[in-house]
C-alpha cells in the first residue's frame, strides 16, 4: 500500500513539475442533491428497498388469511394486546353512554367515589357507573345501607368498598366525588339528629359565612371538629366538609345530592330553583332541611373561595327497588303495609301532595349534571302530582284492592305541597322523567314482595330447625 501511495503521489507530483495539462476530477452524478439524499439514490438502493417492503407485506397478508385475528398467530398476538392496552383493559369500553366510540376517541376511564354509595339511590348510580365502564370506589358506614345493594360487584376488579364515616377524612385518588352519605328518611334523619346536624353549629356558620372570610370560617370549623365540641360526628356539615376538602386536594369535581327539603313547606308552587324556601330552623325536621340547606352553602362557598369544580342537585321524593322497607316514607310504608295486608296510614287528610320519580330517571339526571358544564342548584323530581290518597288509590290498583285506609294526625312541620318545577334541567341538561308512578311501582312491589316473604319464609326455616 506504501508503494501504491507513493506512486500516486510520484505521478501527481510528476505531472506538475513535467508541466502536464491540469485535468480536473469527474464531477459526481446528482450533485445538486444534498449527500444523504445522493447515497439513498445510489446502486438502486430505493429498488432494493421496494421490493423488500413488497415481501414483507406479501408475507403479513399470507399470514392474516391463514389464522384469524385473536388466536395464537403473531399477528392475532399483537392486534390483541393492542386492542387490549386501547381499551384499558376493559372490553365493557366498546361501549359507552351515547353508542359506540371510534377506537381513537373513546372515554377516558374514570375514577369515581360514590359516598353512601350502598344505599337505596346510591347503588343504582354505582350500577349505572359499573355499566359505563368506570372503576368505582363505594365509601358507606352502613347506616342506612346494605351490602345486599352492592354484592353483585364485589367479584369485579373495577370496583371497591371501604366501609368508613364520612364525618371521619380519608384519603383517595378519584376524578369525581357523588356525595350522597346521609341519612335520608324521617325515621332514620330523626333518630339521630345529633348525627345529621347541630342546629347551634348549623347557626353559627351562617353567620360566620355571611360576615367573615371563607378561610377563617374553615378554620373555625376543623377546631369544632377535632375538639369534638357538639358531639361525635354530624353527616350533613362535617360530611360535606370534608368530602369537599377531598375534592379540592386532589383537583377532583364534586356532586352534592341536596334535597327538596330545603324548599321547607313552599309557600311557593311549584318550587323554582331561585325559590329560597320557608323552612322552621328549630322543627324536629330542621337536622335534615338545615343541614342540607348548609351542604349547599359549604359546597358553593368552596366553589367561589377553593374554585372547585362543584354540582348540586336537589332531590324530589323517589321510589324504586333496595328501598329501605320500614323507612318511614310514604311509597315504601304503603306497599309494606298493602303487602302486609295492613291498612294503609294516611296522616292528615291525605289531601297533602308529592311528586315521584323513579329511581332509574333519577340517576340519569345525576350522570348528566355531573358531566355537564353547569353548576346548579337543578331541580331532580317528576312534575307528576299525587294527593296522599290518590297514591294510596294506585298502590291498592296494583297490590290490593281491598287494602283499607286509616287515618292518623299528621306530624308536625309536614310540607302541604311539593311539586318540581323542572324547566332549568330540561333545558340546560336534556334531562325529564320517563317512567310514570304505575309503571314504576310494580318494579318496586316486585322486589318488596321477594324481601318481605323471603325475610319471613328465612326466619320460619330457622325457628323450624331450632324446634
Amino acid at each position: 500500500m506504501a508503494s501504491e501511495l507513493t506512486y500516486r503521489g510520484g505521478a501527481a507530483a510528476g505531472s506538475a513539475s513535467d508541466g502536464g495539462e491540469y485535468s480536473p476530477k469527474p464531477s459526481k452524478p446528482l450533485s445538486w442533491l444534498p449527500r444523504a439524499a445522493r447515497y439513498a439514490t445510489a446502486e438502486h438502493r430505493p429498488l432494493f428497498a421496494l421490493v423488500g417492503m413488497l415481501f414483507a407485506a406479501a408475507i403479513f397478508a399470507l399470514s392474516s388469511s391463514s389464522s384469524p385475528v385473536g388466536y395464537n398467530s403473531p399477528s392475532g398476538t399483537v392486534a390483541a394486546s393492542f386492542n387490549h392496552l386501547a381499551t384499558g383493559a376493559h372490553p365493557s369500553l366498546h361501549e359507552s353512554v351515547g353508542g359506540k366510540v371510534p377506537l381513537g376517541l373513546r372515554r377516558r376511564v374514570l375514577r369515581v367515589l360514590v359516598t353512601g354509595g350502598a344505599g337505596f339511590v346510591g347503588s343504582h348510580l354505582v350500577d349505572r357507573l359499573m355499566e359505563r365502564g368506570d372503576n368505582v370506589i363505594v365509601v358507606d358506614n352502613f347506616f342506612t345501607g346494605r351490602k345486599g345493594n352492592v354484592a353483585h360487584h364485589l367479584a369485579n376488579p373495577r370496583f371497591e368498598v371501604i366501609r368508613h364515616d364520612v364525618v371521619e377524612p380519608i384519603l383517595l385518588e378519584v376524578d369525581q366525588i357523588y356525595h350522597l352519605a346521609c341519612p335520608a328518611s324521617p325515621v332514620h334523619y330523626k333518630y339521630n339528629p345529633i348525627k345529621t346536624i347541630i342546629s347551634l353549629l348549623n347557626y353559627l356558620l351562617r353567620v360566620l359565612f355571611q360576615y367573615w372570610s371563607f378561610q377563617i370560617c374553615l378554620l373555625l370549623f376543623e377546631i369544632a371538629r377535632f375538639v369534638r365540641l357538639f358531639g361525635r360526628h354530624k353527616t350533613n356539615v362535617v360530611g360535606t366538609l370534608n368530602m369537599l376538602g377531598l375534592a379540592k386536594r386532589i383537583g377532583a369535581r364534586f356532586l352534592l345530592t341536596s334535597t327538596s327539603e330545603v324548599y321547607g313547606d313552599p309557600l311557593q308552587h311549584p318550587q323554582v330553583e331561585s325559590y329560597w324556601g320557608n323552612v322552621n330552623p328549630i322543627g324536629v325536621r330542621s337536622c335534615y332541611d338545615e343541614g342540607k340547606r348548609t351542604a349547599e352553602t359549604l359546597t358553593m362557598d368552596y366553589h367561589r373561595g377553593a374554585n372547585l369544580e362543584v354540582r348540586i342537585a336537589r332531590i324530589f321524593n323517589t321510589y324504586g327497588p333496595r328501598m329501605c322497607i320500614d323507612d318511614g316514607r310514604v311509597v315504601s310504608n304503603f306497599v309494606a303495609q298493602a303487602l302486609r295486608k295492613e291498612p294503609l296510614t294516611v296522616y292528615g287528610d291525605g289531601k297533602q301532595t308529592r311528586s315521584f320519580q323513579y329511581v332509574s330517571d333519577l340517576v340519569e339526571g345525576l350522570m348528566k349534571l355531573m358531566e355537564g358544564e353547569h353548576i346548579g342548584p337543578f331541580n331532580l323530581g317528576n312534575p307528576g302530582e299525587f294527593t296522599m290518597l290518590e297514591l294510596a288509590k294506585v298502590v291498592q290498583d296494583t297490590i290490593d284492592p281491598n287494602a283499607r285506609i286509616e287515618f292518623r294526625a299528621n306530624t308536625a312541620d309536614d310540607p302541604h305541597k311539593r311539586k318540581p318545577d323542572i324547566t332549568r334541567a330540561n333545558e340546560l341538561l336534556g334531562w325529564e322523567p320517563k317512567v310514570p308512578l304505575r309503571e314504576g311501582l310494580p318494579l318496586m312491589v316486585t322486589d318488596f314482595r321477594k324481601r318481605i316473604f323471603g325475610d319471613q319464609e328465612e326466619s320460619t326455616t330457622t325457628a323450624g330447625g331450632m324446634s
